[in-house]
């Protein structure tokens, strides 16, 4: 990870700022670790809602392309700040349902704390258009909270309302992806009050 202060189009509502922090940054830290770590390499990867490109050190040494989309992120600058540190990535705005992109383009498309975001209803949409771009044996990787009190408690305490925020669950996300891949892992991230992270591994068939 680079310094807090490093990571380009930061703002106040950015949640880049928890990975610092003590306690809660060590499980932030671990979430992305736990992804990063269902990654396979390859040629091709593609970051669904890359933020500030927290991963992108990451996958420059796996992965010979990276690609990224996200809503709301400034591409160009943080595009520009990584090609500084040797990471050249090519990102663009636009959505998991509707990925401009070629079919069986890519070895692995990976989301960090995306899913949780879209509707039950709009898994099976952002799961086909995975398929489709991603090569045959290329593999999904993604993480989403698992929403239990403790969770709940914890965004209020860094000032978010989980309902206005999370409208999926883990099992909402995983239920729509194994109806298109195979499973490969389904792993959750421990505290002392429970399982509070799931990070899910499947894969293409050829």
């Amino acid at each position: 990870m680079l310094k807090h202060d490093e990571y380009p189009g930061v703002n106040e509502l950015d949640p880049v700022k928890y990975y610092y922090w003590p306690i809660v940054g060590r499980m932030y830290r671990r979430r992305v670790e736990m992804c990063l770590n269902q990654c396979t390499g390859g040629q091709r990867v593609l970051e669904v809602g890359f933020g500030t490109g927290l991963s992108f050190l990451n996958l420059n040494d796996m992965y010979d392309e990276i690609d990224g989309i996200d809503l709301t992120a400034d591409c160009a600058l943080i595009q520009k700040a990584f090609e500084t540190r040797g990471v050249k990535s090519t990102l663009r705005q636009g959505s998991v349902q509707a990925l401009p992109y070629p079919d069986n383009h890519f070895d692995t498309v990976l989301l960090i704390s995306i899913l949780e975001h879209l509707q039950p209803f709009d898994q099976i949409q952002a799961f086909t258009e995975m398929r489709r771009v991603l090569k045959p044996g290329g593999q999904v990787v993604y993480g989403v909270p698992i929403e239990r009190p403790f969770m709940v408690f914890m965004f209020r305490m860094l000032g978010h309302d989980i309902r206005l925020e999370h409208f999926s669950t883990e099992k909402d996300v995983a239920s729509a992806a194994s109806g298109l891949f195979k499973t490969v892992l389904i792993e959750r991230l421990q505290s002392f009050a429970g399982a509070v992270y799931e990070v899910g591994h499947f894969q293409k068939q050829s």
